[in-house]
């Protein structure tokens, strides 16, 4: 994808959402049935859309609420349902429906107190947190939650996203019922769907407000060494992007004595203040140095500054010594700082990454002889091991990731922008070195990798004809001038399939997967030789894509 001319600057003026007309096309507009690309679809991170285009809408959310209410019913979920909502504009309108049906169903609803610290706003790592706080050490009458987000996809999107009692997002068998009974309620137009008004709802004894920010800014310790952050005096930056997380962090610096600079306190459902990434769109990438361009430019005010998405379980790390780092380098980073300078955890601990994350991060694991477990894309797969504590910290390409508490019990599991942007001070703090300058010093150790993601526009026919390849399709025995070693359709962490293929020679390799929830393909490449040999992986990936979908 060719970079924009417009990349790392001011959004346009012709370019800012109508919100008025987006919130009333949610509730206006019907998807047609017998189109495909209009049905409830749960791809890794829940179901998302737009209303514009008949994707996410008012008749989606209501149908996905029934589902999910007769599915509480058959599994005997009888505890509180905790609802969580980002600052996209069509969170709002989709927390409203789901107040209304869920509360019909009576379905013991908690959302959200909206005062002036959290806004009414609440991130996703809060719902996993409040879960697992909520469900320890009970048998019965367990907590789950919904998570109201399209995540960093542009303003005019939506999203859905559910979490069963383990807290993190929900496997494939659950959506896929949650799915087809939803796609079947849409079908008879939504007749069997239960719904009561707003205000009887908000009146009724299924719906209560709760504060569900000081208790999880309070249990921070228990994951972070928030008092060596505090103890070092850092000067530290953050920019929220507008998004859920945005009344956190004044209070986390007035709980802790941290010096914390919010650099951008606007909340915009157009999100009018933010740069244009890669593509010239709006989108709140917290690891697009094109989208993080203003932070960027601060970053020698500050010791260390770093970004989050809307709903805050992604991070970005910026640092003075290297600007915005590439997620899979600080993943490496952390994986190595964690697993050397957490004395309670277990020396059982495994090392969780997806497939298509940095290969710098095999060499860290390997070298510290920790083992690693190599999971599909889609971070649901890291929830069993995060539950039972045989991950002490699960992450992914993409900027997500998470660790146990720092005496080995679960913190929670679901992706944390809040705790791995907190690392990153601690880790700043403990050895005086930031993570910047920390990546330096493992690749004079193991090796400076090339790493490139490149995503193309793909139609549904060809993202199914892509996600159903498998090995055969690879007749090569070299890649970009090197002995395969090995094609993988599975994941060796759990053997699960992973939707694409990847391909891996002794210092290279390239995988290529569609995309759960946008309309592309994805292609991952990374390259121990240099710059070349990364762009020679990614000619050679996109021919076999080529051959797969035509």
């Amino acid at each position: 994808m060719a970079l924009h001319p417009e990349a790392g600057k001011a959004a346009a003026p012709d370019q800012l959402i109508n919100v008025a007309q987006l919130v009333s096309q949610y509730f206006s507009y019907q998807p047609d049935p017998s189109d495909a690309a209009q049905a409830v679809s749960f791809g890794t991170s829940g179901h998302r859309g737009t209303a514009q285009q008949t994707t996410f809408n008012d008749m989606h959310i209501a149908a996905i609420c029934q589902a999910l209410a007769e599915y509480r019913a058959e599994q005997d979920i009888t505890g509180p349902l905790y609802i969580g909502k980002d600052t996209h504009a069509l969170s709002e309108p989709a927390m409203i429906t789901a107040i209304e049906v869920l509360s019909a169903n009576n379905v013991q609803v908690v959302i959200q107190r909206a005062d002036n610290a959290s806004m009414g706003y609440t991130p996703t790592p809060v719902i996993s947190r409040t879960i697992i706080r909520y469900n320890r050490g009970r048998t019965e009458g367990l907590a789950d939650g919904v998570v109201i987000t399209p995540s960093h996809n542009p303003p005019s999107d939506g999203g859905f996203k559910y979490n069963p009692p383990h807290g993190g997002p929900a496997d494939g068998d659950v959506t896929k019922i949650i799915q087809e009974r939803a796609n079947h309620f849409i079908a008879q137009g939504n007749k069997a769907v239960k719904r009561i008004d707003l205000k009887a709802a908000m009146a009724s004894e299924y719906v209560r407000e709760d504060d569900f920010m000081v208790p999880y800014i309070e249990d921070l310790a228990e994951v972070v060494d928030m008092q060596a952050i505090a103890k070092a005096g850092l000067k530290l930056g953050t920019d929220p992007l507008g998004g859920a997380g945005i009344g956190y962090w004044a209070h986390i610096a007035e709980h802790y004595g941290l010096n914390i600079t919010v650099v951008n306190p606007q909340v915009d459902p157009q999100f009018g203040f933010m740069r244009r990434d890669k593509d010239g769109k709006l989108r709140m990438d917290c690891s697009s140095a094109y989208a993080m361009a203003g932070l960027i430019e601060l970053k020698d005010k500050f010791d260390l500054a770093w970004g989050n998405d809307p709903d805050f379980d992604r991070h970005g790390i910026v640092c003075p010594s290297s600007g915005l780092m590439n997620p899979n380098h600080y993943l490496a980073v952390a994986i190595n700082y964690l697993y050397q300078n957490r004395p309670e955890w277990p020396a059982s601990l495994k090392v969780g990454k997806t497939l298509v994350s940095s290969s710098m991060i095999d060499r860290v694991v390997t070298n510290m002889g920790r083992e690693l477990a190599e999971m599909p894309v889609g971070f649901k797969w890291f929830v069993d091991g995060l539950s039972d504590g045989s991950l002490g910290f699960a992450g992914e390409e993409s900027a997500g990731g998470i660790f146990l508490q720092r005496n080995g019990e679960t913190w929670a599991t679901d992706k944390d922008g809040f705790i791995m942007c907190l690392l990153a001070a601690e880790i700043l703090a403990v050895t005086g070195k930031d993570p910047g300058q920390h990546y330096a010093e493992l690749t004079n150790q193991f090796g400076s990798p090339c790493y490139q993601r490149v995503d193309v526009a793909a139609s549904l026919e060809e993202k199914a004809k892509l996600s159903a390849m498998d090995a055969s399709v690879v007749t090569s025995e070299s890649l970009a001038g090197e002995t395969i070693t090995n094609v993988q359709t599975h994941a060796p962490g759990n053997n699960a399939a992973i939707g694409g293929v990847k391909v891996s020679t002794d210092n290279g390799w390239f995988a290529a997967r569609p995309s759960g929830t946008e309309q592309i393909y994805k292609i991952y490449a990374e390259s121990f030789n240099g710059e070349s040999h990364l762009q020679a992986l990614i000619k050679e990936a996109e021919q076999l894509v080529a051959k797969i979908i035509k």
